[in-house]
């Protein structure tokens, strides 16, 4: 039997597909429900790992909005744009939604409301009662980690900038993915939506995720998120260039979700080692900017799914993902990440 900390989406799907396969697993998910945050988009890399996993591909486009361009602008005479490789946003509850369905469905022990308070050794305990835990443990808690921070104390989140999503005042052309950001576009589609101050957002064929730059940092706590203002108001130490791109967004745009953006380095990493695997944001949490947090969760999942299905370790699993993300973020080194900015 598994146990799996967190009951997000990597924590979720990986749940259900271990059931789906006979494989007995229970989930301790802090939360009353799961569905918080504001939006995510994934590539096609993350809904190849989902359905191969056993999602539904009909449910996942029912909620999906595609996004059929991409503008990468960094300054003003640095701007990339492409079609988008199966990119779709989602609202993250509806998403969730879909992935709990898929999961409950399954004979997966799904424990709501149920923190998990401290973890010595695979032992989980909650305040003061010890929970019934198996042999594996796969910690899908996020980047506040509790996992982490017991076997890894010294690996704590940075903070990198704080992300906003942004509803135009007027037609724009693009969604500027963090203020460095890419740009997003996507066919006119109209969808409900319970998180009210994204859902004015949706009924617009062109939005923005801008990024405000701060100094890398240590990040011992959940920060403080600004709930409002103008772009411009966020305290930060911008990147060379961006001033003035961030004040012209300011004047054009409503603020409408704010939230930061923090990693989780890894190179330095304790390999992975039973009986508790990091998966996910617990392991190597990247800023928004990049795009593919949510998918690289997703592909974590699929790998222990697999390690878990034919019998081999989910801690080689977990160290292979870590080369293969370290080379994906190798090859693409957004503009913002190079020497000398």
């Amino acid at each position: 039997m598994v146990t799996i900390v967190g009951g997000g989406i990597a924590g979720t799907v990986l749940a259900g597909a271990l059931a789906a396969e006979g494989i007995p697993v229970r989930v301790y998910e802090s939360q009353q429900y799961v569905g918080a945050g504001a939006f995510l988009v994934l590539d096609d890399r993350a809904h190849a790992a989902l359905i191969a996993l056993g999602v539904s591909a009909d449910r996942l486009d029912e909620v999906a909005h595609p996004v059929d361009a991409l503008r990468v602008e960094y300054q003003p005479a640095e701007e990339r744009f492409g079609p988008s490789r199966g990119h779709r946003l989602y609202l993250r509850g509806e998403l969730m939604a879909v992935l709990t369905e898929f999961a409950t469905a399954t004979a997966a022990e799904f424990h709501y409301d149920t923190a998990v308070t401290d973890i010595d050794e695979g032992v989980l305990l909650s305040g003061a009662t010890r929970l019934p835990t198996d042999d594996i443990v796969i910690a899908a808690d996020g980047i506040d980690s509790l996992a982490r921070q017991r076997i890894e104390p010294e690996r704590v989140p940075r903070v990198c900038g704080s992300g906003r999503l942004l509803r135009p005042h007027r037609a724009a052309t693009s969604i500027a993915h963090q203020e460095h950001g890419a740009a997003l576009r996507r066919p006119d589609r109209r969808r409900r939506s319970a998180d009210r101050r994204v859902r004015p957002l949706l009924g617009r064929n062109d939005f923005r995720l801008v990024r405000q730059g701060h100094s890398p940092g240590p990040s011992p706590g959940r920060p403080r998120i600004p709930s409002g203002g103008a772009v411009g108001r966020t305290h930060s130490h911008p990147c060379p260039g961006n001033l003035r791109r961030r004040r012209s967004l300011a004047r054009a745009d409503a603020d409408v979700h704010v939230s930061n953006a923090r990693h989780v380095p890894f190179t330095a990493a304790a390999p992975p080692r039973l009986p508790l695997i990091l998966c996910g944001d617990a392991d190597h949490a990247i800023t928004p900017a990049e795009g593919v947090g949510a998918r690289d969760a997703i592909e974590d999942a699929a790998a222990i799914f697999r390690a878990l299905t034919a019998g081999s370790s989910p801690a080689e699993a977990m160290a292979a993902r870590r080369r293969q993300i370290a080379a994906d973020r190798e090859r693409v080194v957004p503009p913002y990440r190079r020497a000398g900015n």
